[in-house]
């Protein structure tokens, strides 16, 4: 069902509970009449039935927006992304927004419009004209959330801690009329709430670390197998019907102190039992405002490497992991 934001000028969405900018997020924007048929044979999901969403409105659900991958040919993912489909303006006309890791954003751009071509399609990294804000909350207070005609936004999956849900919407806002709404709790709590979701995003430093499947990006409809052709997508089939993935994303934690050097997505995994060999990488990682000297983790792990003994964050003798459960099942490999 999509979640229609109510137009109230009287709200000042600035100082709305739970919404903050998010500098680590940007947007690509791509229009034309061949924008369509062209993200369709680029990416890991299909784009095809997308509902257009109109400004100041929150595209919602599977028909209003997905979570996609773009992968290299050797089917290791270049890029992740959220993508829904707007009328932003007369001369943009109707253009498809790709909500993504900021540090990649350029590149990505720069590559998708290798493979324009002949295609009536422009491709531009909007990330310095719309900043990119998140909000977080109860789902009822959705329909009093207030938009304007300068924003539009995208409603991620819920997040259920301690038995609550909690919404998630990233919101679009041109950087000409936008208030700064940074607020160190709000984004501290945003990006844990990433985490848990155990929903991955790639960025600068895990690109092109790994085959779709190895961080679940299908068992989180990131990928869509009866789709055509795209960069990669004979070994990602090959991958899911010939069950070639031994490694998976896990949540973890770490009863420690925060370092982002040493908890940054990237950053190596050890099993206790091979200290020269790599077990994983972490995918993303946060603090948890709500728990003192708590950090939560994304982490691509071996499977073997979970079944018995510890993993270790940084190095063999680095700080002992805890594997939390994850939030949705695991399509079976």
């Amino acid at each position: 069902m999509t979640i229609y934001a109510q137009n109230n000028p009287t709200q000042d969405s600035a100082s709305f509970p739970g919404l903050t900018s998010l500098p680590q997020w940007g947007l690509i924007l791509v229009s034309g009449e061949d924008a369509e048929s062209f993200l369709q044979n680029q990416l890991t999901n299909s784009v095809i039935g997308l509902s257009p969403t109109l400004t100041s409105n929150i595209a919602d659900g599977n028909q209003g927006a997905r979570l996609i991958g773009y992968c290299n040919a050797k089917g290791r993912l270049l890029a992740s992304a959220w993508i829904a489909s707007y009328q932003l303006s007369e001369s943009l006309g109707h253009s498809f927004a790709l909500f993504l890791s900021k540090d990649i954003a350029a590149s990505f751009a720069k590559r998708l419009s290798m493979f324009v071509l002949r295609s009536k399609v422009s491709v531009k990294d909007a990330s310095d004209q719309w900043i990119i804000s998140g909000y977080y909350g109860d789902p009822k207070d959705l329909s009093t959330f207030a938009m304007n005609a300068q924003e539009f936004g995208l409603r991620l999956p819920n997040v259920l801690i301690e038995g609550n849900a909690q919404s998630r919407v990233l919101i679009a806002q041109d950087a000409k009329n936008k208030v700064n709404t940074f607020s160190e709790k709000d984004f501290l709590r945003w990006n844990t709430l990433e985490v848990l979701s155990a929903i991955p995003r790639i960025v600068l430093a895990t690109q092109e670390q790994f085959v779709p499947q190895m961080i679940n990006f299908e068992s989180v409809a990131g990928v869509d197998f009866k789709k055509g052709c795209y960069p990669g997508q004979e070994i990602v089939a090959r991958s899911q019907y010939r069950g070639a993935i031994k490694r998976r994303l896990q949540l973890a934690h770490l009863d420690g102190s925060f370092d982002p050097i040493s908890c940054a997505p990237g950053v190596e995994l050890f099993h206790q039992d091979d200290p020269t060999q790599p077990a994983g990488m972490v995918v993303l990682s946060a603090p948890n405002p709500q728990k003192a000297n708590w950090v939560d983790f994304q982490i691509e792990c071996k499977l073997e490497a979970l079944e018995l003994g510890q993993i270790h964050l940084g190095s063999s003798e680095g700080p002992v992991l805890k594997i939390d459960a994850l939030p949705y099942p695991l399509i079976e490999i």
